[in-house]
Parts: structure tokens; C-alpha cells; sequence
């Protein structure tokens, strides 16, 4: 169906009543996908031929740059229909992509009971669950019954973002117990709703980070979660959708920080190039620089090498098999925080657990090394002293790597600040510094 509307709308001519009976047929993420390929005159074509019933749910779902096309051709009444479908969280994601001058105009054009509600969730910062909360959900009141609830439901349930599962608040708007559709749909119409609520309701706050909420959602297999503030008032929901954007965005950006580049929160081919060198040089700058660090060590061994320059050979082996062996134990602390699998209380755990793995390891990779080298140069002090080097390399990066991240989080950093660069490099300078001094020692040079 995408390639027939892709044909249809960059063809001659354009069979608008064809176009619309396919069109009513898409998904609508579907839908938003063709406006990745057309141009600014052919989005805008594509989106007045929309039938309104989806034109708003496709607009959600086209990127920024886009839904800025669509916004600046349309007429003031236009905005107004579509603001006014748009789902509230939806809205005011849209505004915070858009510059100052489209959100004038769009909120100008606002019913001013929404624009309201929009100016409330901007207010909240911009990594708090209120942040990317909807204000468009169901609410049941701790006297009615189950047949009341049920007419609440028809009543409003057609412009809510969600209605499978009810929240029940009490005469001051406090959160009470929350209800399914299911748990409704099986009692009795004349029982309480208090007969049928369930009183343990786990929620977030307003001001909490949305990282948090994202992994409660994980946790509890929600598809929503009720959002009170701090006197416990009921007011908003984040729907599972909002909390997968929230893990992707979050997964990125720790994968970003972990590769040593600063955050965007721009697609890749969207991104210019100045942007993208910005986001890099200064990383590899400072990379460069503490990278000289091993340049000094290096020089202040110059007489060891001298002597014996075999062990300049072993130096690319050991400075590898360090940073790699401290990025494993990175990358999978790092994850288990992200997960609250692994907490700030578990840090002795983790070091236990992961000396046991270095020493295994360790052990693995000197007997393959020992072997290699008496092969190889048939020399048994430089297969000892590289063999020794090499053990304690492991064992070094492998504590660093596991005790760091945590380290970052005790002092309210970015676990991932302290990946794969920064314990590469003082795996480098460490692993140089015991391999030298087990040379001149082993060596007596």
C-alpha cells in the first residue's frame, strides 16, 4: 500500500477519491513513513487529501521537520482542528521541537481550555515523568457504581488516549485505587466501585525522572501509570508508549556517552556535519591528551627497553587485552544499573564477582600467552614477565571497570561517563606501569 500512495502522489495525476479509500485502509504509522520520501510540496499535498479522522495521528507520528512543513501551509482554523485531535502529551511534544515563532502562532489558535493544559505540561522539566505525561485519561469517583462508571466511560472514553484501565480519586482528587475494564466488565452494575478497585496502586511522581518510570514500567508490565504530584492528586497518566520513546532515548544516549561522543537527540542524516564533529573532536581531544599520558611512561622506561627491546612488542598485547577486559566489566555494570539489577549498596558483590571472572580469565589468557611466547621467542623470562604482566593487567582493568561506573553514580555522575574511554585509557597507563616494573624486576634491568 505505501508504494501505490508513493506512485499515486508523485504521479501526473493524483485520484484524490483512490487516494483517500487507501489511505482510510493504512496504518497510520504507515502513513507518516511515505512523508519520509516525498518533498515539501508533496507532503503538503499528501496531508490535505488525509481524511480528518487521521490526519492528527499521522501528524504524531512524522518527524519535526515535517510536521513544521505541514503547520507553516495550513490556515489558522486548520491548526486549530489539528492541535484539537491531537492527543495533549502529543502536543506538547510537537511545541517543544518547534521555534518560537510556529508555537505563537499554533497556540494562538488553541481553544484556550487546552492551551491551558499545554502551558502546564511545558512548565515541568524536561526529564520529569510531567514532562511526557497526557492529562486525557479516565478518572471514576470513589462513590459511584459499576454501572455509573460504565457511563462515564462512553461519555468520555471516546477522546481519551486510553481506557482499559480507570482511576479512581476521592472527593479531593486523591488517588485511591485504580480499576480494568475486565475487573469492571465482570462485577455486578449495582456493587460499589470500591467493591471492585484495587487499593494497591504503585504511581509516579510529577517531579520524578522519567528514567525511573520507564523502568517501573518494565517491572510491573503496565500499560499505563497514574501520575499524582506531591499532595497526591491524580493528575495525569504516561501511557507504555511514551515509556518505550523514553528507554530508546535513554539506550541511546548511554550508548552515545559509552562510544565517547556527546548526545544528539537528532537523527543521524538529519544531524549536519558541523554538528556531528562538534559531538566528537572534543572527546577525541581530550582522549589524545591523557593518551600522552602512556607516551610518558613509556619514555620513563626508555632504559628498560633498551636492554631488552622484546618488550616493546608486548606493548600493543597488553594494553588491548586491558581496555577490552575493563570495558566487558563496564558494559555489563553499566547495563545492570540502567536496569536496577545492579544498585549503589551491591558494590563489594560486584567486585567479588568480578575478581573471581578476572582471575579465570586471567588464568586462561596466560596459559595461551606462556605457550605462545616460548614457541614464538623461546625465552622463558620474557614469557614469565608478559605472562605476569598480562594476569595482573586483567585483574587491574577488570576492578576498574566494575568499581568506577558504581563510583559515578555514588557521586551523581553518568555511569556511562566512565565506559569504554576513560577505563581504557588508565587500563594504558596501568597496565604499562606493572609491565615495566615486573620487567626491571624480573629482569634486574
Amino acid at each position: 500500500m505505501k508504494n501505490e500512495v508513493f506512485t499515486i502522489i508523485n504521479g501526473d495525476f493524483i485520484d484524490i477519491s483512490k487516494m483517500k479509500k487507501i489511505l482510510q485502509d493504512m496504518n497510520t504509522v504507515d502513513i507518516a513513513e511515505v512523508f519520509d520520501d516525498l518533498s515539501k510540496e508533496k507532503i503538503i499535498q499528501l496531508f490535505r487529501i488525509l481524511p480528518k479522522n487521521i490526519a492528527a495521528d499521522v501528524f504524531a507520528y512524522v518527524d519535526s521537520e515535517q510536521q513544521k512543513v505541514i503547520i507553516e501551509t495550513l490556515t489558522d482554523i486548520e491548526i486549530g482542528e489539528v492541535m484539537s485531535e491531537l492527543f495533549v502529551d502529543d502536543a506538547v511534544d510537537f511545541i517543544e521541537e518547534m521555534p518560537a515563532s510556529v508555537v505563537t502562532r499554533v497556540l494562538a489558535n488553541v481553544p484556550a481550555e487546552r492551551r491551558e493544559v499545554i502551558n502546564q505540561l511545558l512548565k515541568y522539566p524536561k526529564n520529569s515523568v510531567g514532562s511526557i505525561m497526557t492529562t486525557e485519561f479516565i478518572y471514576l469517583k470513589v462513590s459511584h457504581k459499576v454501572a455509573r462508571a460504565f457511563e462515564v466511560i462512553r461519555k468520555r472514553g471516546i477522546k481519551k488516549e486510553t481506557i482499559y484501565t480507570c482511576y479512581i480519586i476521592d472527593e479531593n482528587r486523591k488517588l485511591v485505587g485504580t480499576a480494568s475494564i475486565r475487573d469492571l466488565l465482570l462485577a455486578e452494575q449495582d456493587q460499589d466501585i470500591t467493591e471492585v478497585m484495587d487499593t494497591n496502586v504503585i504511581f509516579a511522581n510529577t517531579m520524578d525522572d522519567k528514567e525511573t518510570l520507564a523502568i517501573n514500567f518494565n517491572k510491573y508490565d503496565f500499560l499505563a501509570m497514574p501520575v499524582v504530584d506531591n499532595e497526591h492528586r491524580l493528575v495525569g497518566i504516561v501511557t507504555v508508549d511514551d515509556a518505550l520513546d523514553v528507554q530508546e532515548q535513554e539506550a541511546t544516549e548511554d550508548i552515545e556517552i559509552m562510544a565517547a561522543i556527546t548526545p544528539s537527540h537528532e537523527p543521524y542524516l538529519k544531524t549536519s556535519v558541523l554538528t556531528l564533529t562538534k559531538n566528537r573532536v572534543v572527546w577525541l581531544l581530550v582522549l589524545m591528551l591523557t593518551a600522552t599520558l602512556t607516551a610518558i611512561i613509556i619514555e620513563g622506561f626508555e632504559d628498560a627497553i633498551m636492554v631488552f627491546p622484546a618488550l616493546v612488542a608486548f606493548i600493543p598485547m597488553l594494553m588491548d587485552t586491558g581496555g577490552s577486559a575493563g570495558s566487558q566489566s563496564a558494559v555489563l555494570i553499566i547495563r545492570g544499573m540502567a536496569l536496577n539489577e545492579v544498585r549503589k549498596r551491591d558494590i563489594l558483590l560486584v567486585f567479588w564477582k568480578e575478581i573471581r571472572v578476572a582471575a579465570l580469565c586471567g588464568a586462561a589468557l596466560v596459559a595461551v600467552n606462556f605457550g605462545r611466547v616460548m614457541i614464538m621467542n623461546q625465552d622463558f623470562v620474557l614469557a614469565l614477565v608478559t605472562s605476569l604482566a598480562l594476569y595482573a593487567t586483567v585483574i587491574m582493568a577488570k576492578t576498574v571497570g566494575c568499581l568506577l561506573p558504581i563510583g559515578a553514580r555514588l557521586i551523581k555522575m553518568d555511569p556511562a561517563v566512565m565506559a569504554s574511554p576513560v577505563i581504557t585509557t588508565i587500563a594504558d597507563v596501568l597496565s604499562l606501569i606493572i609491565y615495566f616494573n615486573l620487567a626491571r624486576i624480573i629482569m634486574n634491568i
